[in-house]
């Protein structure tokens, strides 16, 4: 068995905690360096924990030796350490989703397999959850372990970013360690690279007030590659705008794109008003200004946007009355009942 690279450290599980199941999910791209001592630190952990709790990998179409070694860790390790294959790279947010769907547990737990999270803050986090009554309890990565240009700097700026604009006020969106209670993140879906945003998408099932973030610990890098890039910075801005736009208009798009074609038809028509009483009452000639061009151009487009409102509602209606898709494929997985596949400690 591999040494752990992480630091020792001693389990600590706060005592009476009250009465749950728990799943960790770790999604995991080529991340094959990683899997034992990821495993082997969750079981350091968790191997005292009074209640039963299972370990969900999810292989997101690694192109390394990382489904191998889930096998054979899977094996080592016992029956609750279940594998969710997908059919190929469908990216964090999929592959997360995918972990979600399969956790069976009342409490879940998601994190990164590249051990720069540590399984160790997650009983106090659970233990919190529970006991205050939270929906989530957020990583907060205050002494982060990561290169100041590419990293903490961009992420700080998209934490302020995103917290103005959503009104959920974390100082950590990017912690992959966090904990829900598993009714509250099974109501919400996650697509394209939403992951970023589950505080945001959260705070639409449930109130603010019920999310709180604890101080986390935070490794360096031993194995493999960062997936992450100064790139990604580009992309927060863009999706940031997509959760704006669905957390306040999500039920009703047509008073969003009804009000900006209202806005723009009551310019337009404005200037059509102008330039007629221009031609009738002055007599002169309108029919090369610019402005007649504008104006029939902002009515054409408050028309379109009106449009735009009704074919959203009708849109958001067949979402809402149809059954929810997903956003992966994996490949069939043997099926267990609600009792096979926990660890349990033999004390209790």
């Amino acid at each position: 068995m591999n040494k752990s690279p992480l630091p020792p450290a001693e389990p600590q599980i706060p005592a009476e905690m009250p009465e749950h199941t728990l799943s960790v999910v770790v999604p995991m791209y080529n991340e094959a360096d990683n899997v034992e001592p990821l495993l082997q630190r969750i079981h350091l952990a968790l191997g005292p924990y009074e209640w039963p709790w299972e370990v969900v990998l999810v292989d997101d179409g690694s192109s390394d030796a990382t489904p191998a070694e889930l096998v054979r860790c899977a094996k080592q390790f016992g029956p609750h350490v279940r594998i969710v294959e997908l059919m190929r790279n469908f990216k964090q947010t999929a592959a997360m989703q995918a972990g979600l769907d399969a956790a069976r547990g009342s409490v879940i737990v998601t994190m990164d397999g590249d051990l720069q999270n540590d399984p160790i803050d997650i009983p106090r986090m659970v233990n919190r959850l529970l006991k205050e009554d939270l929906d989530l309890v957020a990583g907060w990565r205050k002494d982060r372990q990561d290169g100041l240009l590419l990293r903490k700097i961009p992420s700080r700026i998209a934490n302020r970013l995103i917290a103005r604009m959503t009104g959920v006020h974390l100082k950590d969106y990017g912690c992959s360690l966090k904990v829900f209670r598993a009714s509250a993140i099974k109501s919400v879906r996650l697509y394209g690279e939403m992951h970023r945003f589950i505080p945001a998408w959260l705070a639409t099932v449930t109130t603010p007030r019920r999310i709180a973030q604890e101080v986390v610990t935070h490794h360096a890098r031993v194995f493999g590659q960062s997936k992450y890039g100064i790139s990604r910075t580009f992309r927060v801005v863009l999706d940031l705008v997509f959760v704006y736009f669905f957390m306040r208009y999500r039920t009703r798009p047509g008073h969003f794109f009804g009000g900006i074609g209202i806005a723009l038809g009551t310019v337009g028509s404005l200037i059509l008003a102008y330039l007629l009483a221009v031609k009738l009452v002055l007599g002169e000639d309108i029919g090369t200004r610019p402005m007649l061009f504008g104006g029939f151009f902002l009515v054409i487009a408050g028309v379109q946007m009106v449009t735009s409102g009704v074919l959203a509602e009708l849109l958001t209606r067949i979402y809402y009355e149809s059954g929810s898709s997903r956003a992966y494929l994996a490949r069939p997985a043997l099926a267990l009942d609600d009792t096979a596949g926990w660890h349990r400690n033999d004390s209790r």
